[in-house]
């Protein structure tokens, strides 16, 4: 078994990765991003502190999650997705059709809403695949709460970029070219609480991988998110104040030709209460050819995969997980 193995099956926590150090320094960058592949390469998954927004942006975001959910469910479905990928979706709508973690056959216990980055009709993107504008529900302060945590992510995102072309022995801007137009999404769950005797098949979110990139993680104190291990056993990834869950997601592990680990999780909310989480999905330009890292091949680790255009990849993956893309 190799190191790296028996690190993941062993693990008693997740990583905390103090990113407070962030552009202050060559090297502090390189230290960081020792951290980044390290974290990444052995579980796919860590917490982040002190990335820049704060505790009052986080906090208006959740504030309006929770308001939005509390409005009657005919006054939601008036958002029902549409075919941008944005607005409500209600409980047992999604199904994770392509997941090779588990075989699922019941629908996600949540509801959410779906927001993405920002088409205005007349932009040059606007009408092509998942280019258009988001559906904003008429809740006081709203839309500034949502506009202002997704400015302050993607800020960071993109200075993120840095350690992590350096952590795969890239030049520090190899990445920022495929997110010139970054696709991002923020999604506002609702996980109604799951009785204590509900059958093993019964997720708020089903065993699964995310799709793009990076997905970073802000959750409320329910708990509930869990991490598989290699052994096949689950590790609990609970809320640590001022911290954001991260992790690997299917695209970029491909990038790097599995040198990092887009790892399955789930929720189960057995809060007894309701739980609130604010995934923020940060993917590349819908039009980025994503072909193996020079870095994570050679003669005797061939790329696994051949070379493939982020928005296609993306589009094959939604429609065959969401209800609302199959009744179009």
């Amino acid at each position: 078994m190799s190191a790296v193995s028996t690190l993941l099956d062993r693990q008693p926590a997740l990583p905390v990765i103090e990113m407070a150090p962030l552009g202050t320094g060559a090297a502090a960058d390189a230290d960081l991003a020792q951290q980044l592949d390290e974290a990444f390469r052995t579980v796919g998954f860590c917490y982040f502190r002190s990335i820049g927004v704060t505790h009052q942006v986080r906090e208006a975001l959740f504030a309006s999650s929770r308001q939005f959910h509390a409005l009657p469910e005919a006054e939601k479905r008036r958002l029902a997705i549409n075919g941008f990928h944005r607005g409500y979706m209600a409980p047992n709508t999604s199904l994770i059709e392509t997941s090779t973690v588990a075989r699922v056959t019941r629908p996600n216990f949540s509801e959410s809403l779906m927001l993405m980055h920002e088409v205005a009709p007349g932009s040059r993107r606007f009408g092509q695949k998942l280019q258009g504008p988001n559906q904003w529900p008429d809740l006081p302060g709203f839309r500034p709460a949502a506009e202002a945590y997704m400015a302050a992510m993607l800020s960071f995102c993109r200075r993120l970029l840095r350690p992590m072309a350096l952590a795969l022995d890239l030049p520090a801007d190899w990445f920022a070219p495929f997110f010139a137009e970054p696709t991002v999404f923020l999604r506002l769950l609702h996980y109604p609480p799951q009785p204590a005797d509900a059958p093993d098949d019964a997720f708020g979110s089903a065993p699964h991988t995310d799709y793009g990139f990076l997905t970073i993680l802000a959750q409320d104190d329910a708990g509930g998110l869990e991490v598989r291990r290699r052994d096949g056993s689950w590790l609990p990834a609970p809320p640590l104040p001022g911290t954001w869950v991260v992790n690997v997601a299917d695209m970029l592990a491909r990038w790097t030709n599995g040198r990092w680990q887009s790892t399955p999780h789930r929720v189960r909310n057995l809060s007894g209460g309701d739980r609130y989480s604010c995934p923020y999905f940060f993917d590349m330009d819908m039009d980025a050819v994503i072909a193996c890292v020079p870095t994570c091949t050679d003669a005797a680790n061939p790329a696994r995969h051949a070379p493939v255009r982020y928005g296609d990849y993306l589009m094959e993956r939604l429609d065959r997980n969401y209800a609302y893309r199959k009744a179009e």
